[in-house]
């Protein structure tokens, strides 16, 4: 096929073929990309990409055939990763993650949405939504950030869940509102979401309403994390307000995809968690698209259950487990993607007034992204029109 694009001042600016845009442009600098994918920069849409250390032992632990809470009970979790995050100094929270977004860059990824949760007190959680806002400005990949203070219970508040919830909704969440209302995200029109884990040994929900209710009143856009485990309801309750996406859904009935179908909120699959847990149950991507909901994929890049920076690895997993097509994969990927975090004005497309995030492709069929793994098929990397990664072949 002959097709190309005219990028100028970060954006799109035409989008045809070689000889219409020839004709139509001067260009400074052309980029020859025959016999190679053309594609938008990949989305990542839920991510908790920014903590300090790793859990590495657990991931032993598990292969040894502790269960989850057994390893809670060794200290491990989302408490282990609670604890050295708190502990890091705001450098050094930043230093680490940048090691991940740089390869996450180089996979693909343009924008990723970032979510807090691994601090569960006022002071921390600020200190990973700052180290958010200084990678955004330093780091090529755009972020989007979210508020997770309900990610989990920290352990000085074992057995008083709804006092916790009053901390969240009492203390933090107007700590955020503040912040953000003076930060660069909310000068340059990237919205605030705020987003609670709704599962069983974490908020149920109730608590899970109570947060997300107290968030929109402060101006925030709602996610959620639901159905990963155990079907409570959580995927009604953040429909009914407005969510602009419903996470997990790994065990998501019949009535609720009846629901997400019938609204405009994605569904935002997380195959590498499964995948990273040895589990052979994923959320059904299939009944999902033909019942006609939107869906999204992402890495969820994170410390404990899915330690994956690599999209195409997540459309690979998709295709296979969850019998997405690669075309479904990739659009879940971007286009969908961006529908996640609100921005699909902006980015997930290659359509003339979006910013230009492209990517070339070293494969002859779009359908390479997700047919090969376990390589980086992703060659040249271009943001906001500026050719910032070649990965040599």
């Amino acid at each position: 096929m002959d097709g190309a694009i005219a990028v100028a001042g970060g954006q799109i600016v035409a989008v045809g073929t070689t000889d219409e845009l020839r004709a139509a442009w001067l260009a400074e600098r052309q980029i020859d990309a025959a016999g190679k994918v053309v594609c938008p920069g990949f989305v990542d849409p839920h991510t908790h990409v920014v903590y300090a250390g790793d859990r590495v032992h657990e991931f032993e632990m598990r292969i040894q055939g502790a269960t989850y809470l057994e390893i809670m009970a060794a200290g491990g979790g989302i408490a282990a990763t609670t604890a050295a995050t708190r502990a890091a100094t705001p450098a050094q929270l930043v230093a680490e993650t940048r090691t991940r977004l740089d390869a996450m860059f180089a996979l693909g990824t343009t924008t990723a949405e970032v979510k807090s949760g691994y601090g569960l007190d006022t002071e921390t959680e600020l200190k990973i939504l700052r180290a958010i806002a200084e990678l955004d400005r330093t780091h090529p990949v755009d972020l989007v950030p979210t508020f997770m203070g309900a990610h989990a219970l920290p352990p000085e508040y074992a057995g008083r869940t709804d006092d916790y919830v009053n901390l969240v909704v009492g203390e933090m969440l107007p700590a955020v509102a503040e912040w953000y209302r003076s930060s660069p995200f909310a000068a340059r029109g990237v919205p605030l979401f705020a987003d609670v884990f709704c599962e069983r040994n974490a908020f149920d929900v109730a608590q899970s309403r109570r947060v997300l209710e107290a968030a929109k009143k402060l101006g925030m856009r709602t996610k959620a994390h639901v159905d990963e485990f155990t079907a409570l309801g959580g995927v009604a309750m953040a429909l009914d307000l407005g969510a602009t996406s419903v996470d997990h859904l790994d065990v998501t009935g019949e009535e609720d995809v009846v629901r997400l179908a019938a609204s405009s909120t994605i569904g935002v699959l997380i195959p590498a968690v499964n995948f990273n847990l040895g589990s052979t149950h994923f959320a059904d991507a299939r009944g999902l698209a033909d019942a006609g909901a939107a869906i999204a994929l992402t890495t969820d890049i994170n410390p404990g259950s899915a330690p994956c920076p690599a999209m195409p690895l997540v459309m690979a997993i998709a295709c296979r487990y969850q019998q997405l097509l690669p075309s479904e994969a990739l659009n879940a990927g971007t286009i969908n993607a961006a529908h996640a975090i609100g921005l699909a004005d902006r980015l997930g497309s290659l359509e003339v007034g979006k910013q230009a995030d492209i990517l070339i492709v070293n494969a002859p069929d779009y359908r390479h992204i997700a047919y090969q793994f376990g390589g980086n098929l992703v060659e040249q990397v271009i943001k906001r029109g500026r050719l910032r990664i070649i990965n040599d072949q």
